[in-house]
C-alpha cells in the first residue's frame, strides 16, 4: 500500500442479484485530504462506502485500510481498525432511545475501559466540538433539528478520535444556511484534527467548497480529479453536472 495513501480499492465489483453496481472499480483516498463522491442515480456511492467500512460484502476485489487488508484482517486487527475510522450516516443514525451523550458515549463504553466521569467528560468535549451548546447533551433525539442531529451523530463519529471520516450525505435536508455552515465545519474539523474525509454528497456547493479531490461514479467505475480536472472531462454525464445550471451557480459563489 502505497504511504501517501489510506484507502486503496482494487478491482471491487459488487453486485446485487443480477445487477452489477461496480465493475473492477480502483481509487485512492490520500491521507489529509477531503475526498468527495458523486454520481448519479444507482451508482453506488453509498453502497461504496458500506463496502470500504466493511458493512456490505463484496463479490471480489481487495480493500486496504490504513495498511489493513479489510477482509485477511483476523478480528483483533479489525476491531482495532474499527476504532481508526468513524462514520456519520444520513440523519444521524442515533439510537432514539437515548439522549445525546449517551449515543456519543456508544463507541467509548464499547471499544474502551475508560471510567463513567472520564467518558463523559470526552462526550461533552464533542459536543462542544462540533458546535452543540451543552444541554443538547442531555436531549433526546427526537428533541432536536435535523441539524442538530447530524451535528450529534458527528460528534459520536470522532468520539474515538478517528484518523478517518466517512460522511454519507451529511448536508442533505438542511437548507442553504444549514448546510454552508454544515460544510464549514467538516473543513474546519478535517484541518484541526488532521483527519482524512470520505464524503459522499450531491450537493454542488459542498464539492465546490470544501473538496481537494472528487470522485465520479459513472460506467461502473470511478474517475478521480480535482474539480478544475473533471470540468474539461468529456463524459456526458460530468458535463452535465457540472456545466449546468446548478454546476455554474456553485462555480460562481
Amino acid at each position: 500500500m502505497d504511504a501517501a495513501n489510506v484507502i486503496e480499492v482494487r478491482g471491487l465489483v459488487n453486485q446485487f442479484g443480477p445487477q452489477r453496481v461496480h465493475d473492477n472499480l480502483d481509487l485512492d483516498v490520500r491521507r489529509g485530504e477531503v475526498l468527495g463522491v458523486v454520481g448519479g442515480s444507482g451508482t453506488g456511492k453509498s453502497v461504496l462506502l458500506r463496502t470500504i467500512i466493511g458493512l456490505n460484502r463484496r463479490r471480489s476485489g481487495r480493500i486496504s485500510v490504513l495498511g489493513v487488508d479489510t477482509e485477511a484482517a483476523g478480528r483483533r486487527e479489525a476491531e482495532a481498525l474499527l476504532r481508526r475510522w468513524g462514520v456519520l450516516f444520513q440523519d444521524g443514525a442515533l439510537f432514539s432511545s437515548l439522549t445525546v451523550a449517551e449515543n456519543i458515549a456508544v463507541p467509548m463504553n464499547e471499544h474502551t475501559d475508560l471510567p463513567k466521569d472520564v467518558v463523559r467528560e470526552i462526550c461533552y468535549l464533542k459536543i462542544g466540538l462540533v458546535g452543540l451548546p451543552a444541554d443538547a447533551g442531555a436531549k433526546y433525539p427526537s428533541q432536536l433539528s435535523g441539524g442538530m442531529r447530524k451535528r450529534a451523530g458527528l460528534a459520536r463519529a470522532l468520539a474515538l478520535d478517528p484518523e478517518i471520516l466517512f460522511l454519507d450525505e451529511p448536508t442533505a435536508g438542511l437548507d442553504p444556511i444549514g448546510a454552508a455552515d454544515f460544510d464549514m465545519l467538516i473543513r474546519d474539523l478535517q484541518q484541526s484534527l488532521g483527519l482524512t474525509v470520505f464524503l459522499v454528497t450531491h450537493d454542488l456547493d459542498t464539492l465546490v467548497s470544501i473538496t481537494d479531490r472528487i470522485a465520479v461514479l459513472i460506467d461502473k467505475k470511478c474517475r478521480v480529479g480535482t474539480i478544475h480536472e473533471l470540468l474539461q472531462d468529456q463524459h456526458p454525464w460530468i458535463r452535465e453536472y457540472f456545466h449546468g445550471p446548478r454546476g455554474r451557480a456553485a462555480m460562481k459563489e
